[in-house]
C-alpha cells in the first residue's frame, strides 16, 4: 500500500449567511407548533394522517431553514 502525502493543501472556504430575525423568529414558531402538534398526537387527540397533514401545512406557514429536507 502506498501513502501519498498531500502537501499545500487549501482549505475550502464559504460563507454562511446569518439568518434574519424573521427567519429566526419563523424558526422558533415552527418548533413550537411542531411541539404541539406532537403533543396532539401523543394524546390521542389527532391521527398520524392529520398530524402530517398539519405538518405539511406548518413547514408552507412558517418556512423553516430545513424544510426542503423536512418534507
Amino acid at each position: 500500500m502506498q501513502v501519498t502525502k498531500l502537501e499545500a493543501v487549501e482549505t475550502v472556504k464559504f460563507k454562511v449567511a446569518k439568518p434574519t430575525e424573521d427567519a429566526l423568529k419563523n424558526e422558533y414558531e415552527f418548533l413550537i407548533a411542531k411541539n404541539l402538534t406532537k403533543k396532539l398526537l401523543e394524546k390521542g387527540f389527532i391521527n398520524q394522517s392529520e398530524f402530517d397533514k398539519i405538518m405539511a401545512k406548518n413547514r408552507e406557514t412558517f418556512s423553516p431553514f430545513l424544510a426542503e429536507i423536512m418534507a
